[in-house]
């Protein structure tokens, strides 16, 4: 007999209904034929943090697409490019840095946004950036208004739009 287990979260838990949508980002009959929804690759081993993540942007009017280890996030990255990753730092096998740089050599317009609560990430992070690699870093927990925010900052939107 298995037993169940509650699992027990450390995030802040936002309702999808809950989390803001911009205007920008619905479909409208004024958009041209040439626009396109930016493509954002969801990268965590933790199925439910990809999944709600992917399920946020979605609601932002993002093609969004989520991996669940690094291997499947490159077999992704090299069939549908992404203009977008968002990937946890600590993943099994190859680290979210080495799996931005190497997403970045096949797609070197694509921005990064890496996502950690370790200390360590700090040190991967500063020699991608000695490196010439210009990731985004946030700290967990990121709540979904940090995330929006910093898509601005990035102008990552702006691409998109006409």
């Amino acid at each position: 007999m298995m037993a169940i287990t509650s699992v027990v979260s450390r995030f802040e838990i936002v309702p999808l209904v809950n989390v803001p949508c911009s205007d920008s980002t619905n479909e409208s009959s004024t958009e041209g034929p040439l626009s396109r929804r930016p493509v954002v690759l969801i990268v965590d081993d933790e199925q439910i943090i990809a999944d709600t993540r992917v399920a946020i942007f979605a609601n932002w009017g993002f093609t969004a697409i989520a991996a669940y280890d690094s291997a499947e996030a490159l077999s992704t990255a090299r069939v549908i490019p992404p203009d977008l990753v968002i990937s946890d730092v600590t993943l099994a096998g190859m680290n979210g840095v080495e799996l931005a740089i190497e997403i970045q050599k096949n797609v070197p317009d694509c921005k990064v946004m890496l996502i950690s609560g370790q200390a360590i990430s700090a040190d991967l992070f500063s020699h991608a950036r000695e490196a010439g690699h210009n990731f985004t870093m946030l700290i967990k927990p990121v709540h979904p208004s940090e995330m929006m925010a910093r898509l601005s900052e990035l102008n990552f939107r702006q691409q998109f739009s006409n």
